[in-house]
């Protein structure tokens, strides 16, 4: 079907058994770290899940990249279910599905040589023979702005923004459909995060690669989402075209959230959105709207019914009693 999402997520939900006791261990409750969340992201786009430190977006990236076995719900890729594959199925998947972390300094090995780093997914994954390996990877290096001569070369001989093209080379290399895109320039210097940005769209716009991008940085989604996902401890409250969230964001929680980040120009005037407290304990979140407790427009039935998600004009989808 031409019209399949190259990621399809349904009702995922991941919790962590929290123990007591060192001898006898007691499971005392849970980490509701990801909790019913589905979403689905279509070919050559990007879907962007922003929220709080601690929300549960890279533990879903992390049940995507099978890293971690969900308690349940499922992920398909391709239309295949992701955590039930195993042989050849697994090694395609392997392959079709890379990712970049945040941290260029971490995610690189650093007793390899570039050359070997950028060519991992297709030595391990695919029986490629060595001289189209090489090439591949000469082109590759060029493509994200490197030269083929540093292919020799060690990690820690580049700087933050090289370490990042390195890695989004090593993600392409295998054409992939799709690539988890962990907080991908946020840790790198302002000045260099506008070109890796520019990259990944480039790339996006040659290749056709769909992009799960996993941010707090509004700026960085406006620019490259073309849908973005909230999500508040573990739940999605809000989900929409970007330029539809960005100028008309319906959950309360959607709208503070944009109230705290800096506007595009100085001169815009916006109401400031204060929340009170802090976010609660994903072991034992509020009854109801988990975004109850700091909102200022809470009425009875959210502490008591969790909203369900509702389809607006446009595809703009809201949990929320407001609605």
């Amino acid at each position: 079907m031409a019209d399949e999402p190259v990621l399809r997520v349904k009702g995922l939900t991941k919790h962590f058994p929290v123990t007591e006791g060192l001898l006898w261990m007691k499971v005392v409750g849970a980490v509701k770290a990801v909790d019913g969340v589905s979403f689905s992201v279509k070919q050559g786009e990007t879907l962007a899940i922003v929220g709080e430190s601690g929300c549960g977006k890279t533990t879903t990236a992390k049940l995507i990249l099978r890293l971690e076995e969900p308690t349940s719900g499922q992920v398909f890729v391709d239309g295949k279910n992701v955590h039930a594959l195993a042989g050849h199925e697994l090694s395609e998947y392997r392959t079709t599905v890379q990712a970049v972390f945040q941290d260029p300094w971490s995610s690189l090995p650093p007793r390899m040589r570039v050359q070997d780093i950028v060519a991992e997914p297709l030595v391990i994954n695919r029986s490629v023979p060595a001289a189209v390996i090489k090439e591949r990877v000469a082109a590759m290096l060029s493509r994200v702005g490197l030269r083929p001569q540093q292919a020799a070369l060690y990690p820690h001989e580049f700087s933050g923004g090289q370490r990042q093209r390195i890695a989004v080379a090593s993600a392409l290399v295998s054409d992939p459909k799709l690539i988890i895109l962990d907080e991908p320039v946020s840790a790198l210097d302002v000045s260099i995060r506008a070109q890796i940005m520019n990259l990944l769209v480039d790339l996006q716009r040659e290749y056709g690669v769909s992009y799960l991008l996993i941010a707090h940085h509004l700026a960085t989604t406006r620019y490259m989402a073309h849908e973005v996902a909230v999500m508040y401890l573990g739940k999605l409250v809000e989900r929409a075209r970007t330029k539809t969230l960005f100028e008309n964001p319906l959950h309360p929680y959607t709208k503070a959230l944009f109230s705290a980040a800096l506007p595009a120009h100085p001169d815009i005037v916006r109401q400031e959105i204060i929340l009170p407290g802090e976010v609660p304990s994903p072991i034992n979140p509020p009854s109801g709207c988990r975004f109850h407790p700091r909102c200022s427009y809470a009425m009875p039935q959210c502490a008591e019914v969790v909203p369900e998600e509702k389809t607006l004009a446009g595809g703009h989808t809201v949990a929320c009693h407001l609605y």
